[in-house]
């Protein structure tokens, strides 16, 4: 079909060319300076005459069916075909029918490749197809001279040469460009605009078949020359309506296929308004400038508008990569979305439209939150169970080691006065008894350490302060404790603190001095503005590095329970402990507690 619809339009193009160079014949042999027609010179001379302006023409239609673009073709036909329309114009006087269709075809000629605001409609179809009718026009009563007796036929308003040189000129320019002339048939959908280029060989054909009918009736003898007219008329009359019929059923039948279309149009509309509102997605469809075009029922749902209320606000669209994105309602609330953008473009790949989406998950977003409370309750009974078995690991190491000492010297010092009572003298029998009390003691503080600690480690450890006089507590302590120890606290400093927690701290710090450092250990007591600092120094070497920064923590080797013990009562009692190298020897821990009066 392609090489048919090339070898068709190479055919128009061949068939043009040869009717502009009949054209230019025809011109060139009918204007009155060459002779070869009998007519009267015009007094402006031969330029004056509209059959001179038929050469330039039928040259520039021959220029436009050459397969040439080339500039100066252009120009050059160009050129031509205003030379034809002027020399028309010049002789509007005298000859003004085929001056005014002369004006016509070299216009048509000039602006065969214009169109009307870049549509499908060429400037130059009206024009030749004016000078057509007025070629039409003045052949009609030439065709039927015949029917006549001879002198007696009817006038004309052209020659009919010219006539014939411009209907041969209007022809050819319609077939110089038969892929976008008036007998072009390539629409999508036909209709009456087709039907009537379609017929327009026929609508020609009408008038020269009635001539044709007429003459022959005239010439056979059938009737007079009147009604061998009649008789061509009223066939042409029969055709016109045949063609009139024809029409109209067209245009019932266009008519007919437009409303099946609008209604299909329509239920599409419809479904796609449906289909829009049905889905569980809240969809949003924006122009190009991001003006809301429609939104379903839930979008409405999700941002809180009413089923008819105005959208007042665009929504800003979500990342083009989409993702989880926070919809604004309108009572200033966001709704967790999960939102995706798609873009509609037009032919040419620019953003003609965008559609966004977006689906509810806030019941997913309550679940992940529901999910982290409970991981975070899961991770903090973890670290709650981890300490628990650090405690109890601790607890076991120290029963292991501090506790079973004191027992297996209980145990061994009983077993050897059990045994050997008799023959021990009475001083060996009361250093062996004071021996098992003095670890039995140990023992005893042990186990209260323990369930001091116990209680701290639980919470339960409550401080009731009230004003307590400072070097009291450290001088029960010192006697307790018993040789080797100085106190050097003023009578006037006291500190608000749980009197009993006072002298467990204190009794610790002691022991603690005692256990891991040298004697002699120095108790001193001295007030910083609103404060009151507990110090307790022994002579030893001090406390390694490495033990620094856990010394109050729990089960801390070289340092017992009883530091521990004492960070814990101290914070209880709005105060703090800290340790500080002593020198040139020894280790000085230090209890700032808030100063009372006594």
């Amino acid at each position: 079909m392609h090489i048919a619809a090339q070898n068709v339009g190479r055919l128009s193009r061949l068939t043009a060319g040869c009717a502009g160079i009949a054209v230019a014949v025809i011109g060139f042999v009918a204007t009155p300076v060459i002779g070869f027609v009998a007519t009267p010179r015009p007094p402006g001379g031969a330029l004056s005459d509209p059959a001179a302006a038929l050469v330039p023409a039928g040259l520039a239609l021959l220029l436009q069916a050459l397969p040439v673009a080339h500039r100066a073709v252009r120009a050059l036909t160009l050129l031509l075909a205003l030379l034809a329309a002027a020399i028309g114009a010049a002789s509007l006087g005298p000859h003004p029918a085929a001056a005014a269709a002369t004006v016509l075809a070299g216009l048509g000629l000039a602006c065969l490749d214009v169109r009307v605001a870049r549509s499908r409609f060429r400037v130059a179809d009206p024009l030749v197809a004016g000078a057509a009718i007025i070629a039409l026009v003045a052949l009609v009563p030439r065709m039927f001279d015949p029917t006549f007796p001879f002198g007696r036929g009817p006038g004309g308003v052209m020659a009919p040469a010219a006539a014939g040189g411009l209907l041969t000129l209007a022809l050819g320019t319609v077939l110089a460009r038969p892929e976008t002339g008036p007998l072009r048939t390539a629409e999508t959908v036909a209709g009456p605009g087709t039907t009537v280029r379609r017929m327009l060989p026929v609508l020609i054909a009408v008038p020269a078949v009635a001539a044709l009918v007429s003459a022959l009736a005239a010439r056979s003898g059938i009737g007079r020359p009147a009604a061998a007219i009649s008789t061509g008329a009223v066939l042409a009359a029969l055709a016109l309506l045949g063609l009139v019929g024809y029409l109209v059923r067209t245009l019932d039948s266009a008519d007919r296929r437009q409303r099946r279309l609008v209604g299909e149009l329509h239920d599409r509309q419809e479904f796609a308004a449906t289909l829009l509102q049905s889905m569980s997605e809240a969809v949003m469809v924006l122009d190009a400038n991001h003006r809301v075009i429609d939104v379903n029922r839930r979008w409405r749902e999700l941002t809180g508008y009413g089923p008819d209320e105005p959208i007042r606000l665009a929504p800003e669209l979500p990342p083009a990569g989409g993702g989880d994105w926070l919809m604004p309602r309108v009572d200033g609330t966001a709704v967790p979305v999960l939102a995706t953008v798609a873009t509609i473009p037009d032919e040419e790949g620019a953003p003609r439209a965008y559609v966004a989406t977006y689906v509810d998950i806030g019941d997913r977003k309550r679940a992940e939150d529901s999910l982290g409370a409970q991981n975070a309750e899961l991770r903090e009974a973890n670290a709650r169970l981890e300490a628990a078995l650090a405690f109890k690991n601790d607890l076991t190491s120290m029963l292991t080691h501090d506790v079973a000492q004191p027992i297996s010297s209980i145990a061994s010092l009983a077993e050897l006065l059990r045994a050997d009572w008799a023959d021990l003298p009475d001083d060996i029998r009361l250093e062996l008894a004071t021996k098992i009390d003095k670890n039995t003691q140990r023992l005893i503080k042990m186990m209260n350490d323990l369930q001091l600690l116990f209680r701290l480690d639980t919470g339960s450890v409550t401080a009731r302060r009230a004003p307590v006089p400072l070097l009291e507590v450290a001088a029960q302590a010192a006697a307790t404790a018993g040789h080797g120890i100085e106190v050097a606290v003023d009578e006037d400093l006291a500190v608000l603190a749980d009197s009993g927690h006072l002298r467990v701290v204190t009794q610790n710090l002691i022991t603690n001095a005692l256990t891991y450092g040298d004697p002699p250990v120095r108790i001193a007591g001295r007030r910083r503005g609103d404060l009151v600092e507990l110090v307790v120094q022994d002579s030893g070497p001090g406390i390694p590095e490495e033990l620094v920064p856990s010394l109050f923590g729990r089960f801390v080797r070289g340092a017992g329970l009883g530091l521990f013990i004492v960070r814990h009562l101290v914070e209880a009692n709005g105060g703090s402990v800290r340790y500080e190298r002593a020198e040139p020897r020894g280790a000085r821990l230090i209890v700032t507690l808030e100063a009372a009066p006594i």
